[in-house]
């Protein structure tokens, strides 16, 4: 029996794995069940994992998308519908132009050849390195009493391109390289333009990349609050923002604020699916190239 079956075999091993499961699989659990349930129980002494689900606590959260009216409200708060449709063009747009200048902005630097070009290679990551909060007063400042940018929607989606903008254009520069330029010169002898080799040939080739760059940069615009929280105003709010402004000292509906985070959780997943298609047909495609 070698060491590698004995490790596995290993009693040890499993309860580790268990564990892990565990550790990753009980918040979702817990913050799921707890969604289920009314206040009365969540807050109960006796609070087990016997209760009666409800969907109240969905219905309260998503009552300004409901085509039906709940019999549980007196009024609907449209606060959380008015966050998630903020979050949802807030990181669709904000991914979508950050995608489009950081894939030119990578070819410039892999295949153009100017003064600089390295020192801007590597600036472009180091200003990724710079924390968010050392920028949250200077942005606050310019975008307020400068250019009037706080409280819209443009203005956060401004400062999340400028922020994942270099970690897009580091990661995609990689991909760019490995393009065979003798591809991008058949074109050109073909007669194709600048745009139509960028187009046509250099972008269908580097589909992983975008793919695993957009999953990022969409992640980090919809999970972002220190920031948002500074620069949004009642309008523009996006769903973290609006999850942290609910907890209060007086009164917490954690069966609301659970079932909002399970809502939050869903489009990133179904972002992360549709992108890493691309990723796998690219990996695919590549070992049967290989």
């Amino acid at each position: 029996m070698s060491q590698k079956t004995y490790d596995r075999q290993n009693p040890a091993f499993y309860v580790l794995i268990v564990m892990l499961v565990l550790m990753a699989i009980g918040p979702i659990y817990l913050m799921l069940v707890t969604s289920l349930k009314l206040n009365v129980d969540i807050m109960s002494d006796t609070s087990s994992l016997i209760f009666m689900p409800t969907l109240r606590n969905y219905e309260t959260a998503l009552c300004d998308f409901l085509w039906y009216e709940p019999e549980h409200l007196r009024r609907c708060d449209p606060t959380f519908g008015r966050a998630l449709t903020n979050s949802l063009i807030i990181g669709l747009v904000s991914t979508a132009i950050t995608l489009v200048i950081g894939t030119m902005a990578a070819y410039a630097l892999v295949r153009f050849r100017f003064m600089g070009r390295d020192v801007v290679s590597i600036w472009t990551l180091m200003m990724r390195m710079v924390p968010p909060a050392v920028l949250l007063v200077p942005v606050f400042g310019i975008w307020t009493f400068q250019f009037g940018l706080d409280g819209t929607r443009g203005g956060i989606i401004l400062v999340y391109v400028a922020l994942n903008l270099p970690f897009v254009i580091w990661i995609l520069q990689s991909f760019i390289v490995q393009v065979p330029i003798q591809l991008e010169e058949a074109a050109r002898m073909d007669g194709a333009g600048p745009f139509q080799v960028f187009f046509l040939v250099v972008l269908p080739l580097i589909k992983p990349g975008i793919a695993a760059a957009s999953i990022f940069t969409f992640r980090v615009a919809w999970n972002e609050f220190l920031l948002a929280n500074a620069l949004a105003d009642r309008n523009s709010r996006t769903v973290p923002v609006t999850i942290v402004n609910s907890l209060t000292e007086f009164d917490i509906d954690w069966g609301v604020i659970m079932a909002t985070g399970m809502l939050l959780a869903i489009p990133p997943i179904i972002f992360t699916f549709l992108a890493s298609r691309q990723i796998i047909t690219g990996m695919t495609a590549g070992a049967v190239k290989g």
